[in-house]
């Protein structure tokens, strides 16, 4: 589970590699704005995307921010997100469609998930990031 401004989300873990401290990234010209450039993995080229820009959410004061690493049509793909707050294992009743959900593109979501009072949204990795990274 992590933030994106004020909104809190999740992906499923099988689609994380590992999460690393943000650090600033080298802009590709041409890239779309929500695209922060490249940054050297361990001597290996990641391309990372803002999250707060691809939905259109204000960066939270005083987070400093970190890149989950996502596979997405077999490519390592930087998820900067605002902070990373938890790794859970959720059962199947915990989860709910993403029909009605407000601020968000449901076409941009999984589900809704529930964990005690807080509610988070489960992103679609694939439909958010794979129109930026493809060709």
């Amino acid at each position: 589970m992590f933030q994106i401004g004020d909104l809190t989300c999740a992906v499923p873990v099988e689609a994380v590699r590992e999460i690393i401290p943000a650090q600033p990234a080298t802009r590709i010209p041409g890239a779309p704005v929500a695209v922060d450039g490249l940054v050297n993995v361990r001597g290996a080229l990641l391309t990372v995307v803002d999250a707060h820009a691809l939905l259109g959410r204000a960066i939270q004061p005083g987070t400093e921010g970190s890149i989950l690493v996502i596979e997405v049509g077999g490519k390592a793909v930087g998820f900067e997100v605002g902070e990373v707050l938890d790794l859970l294992e959720l059962s199947p009743d915990a989860l709910e469609s993403s029909a009605a959900l407000p601020g968000i593109d449901p076409r941009l979501a999984n589900a809704v998930g529930r964990q005690g009072a807080r509610v988070f949204v489960v992103l679609d990795t694939d439909a958010l990031l794979a129109p930026l990274i493809s060709g």
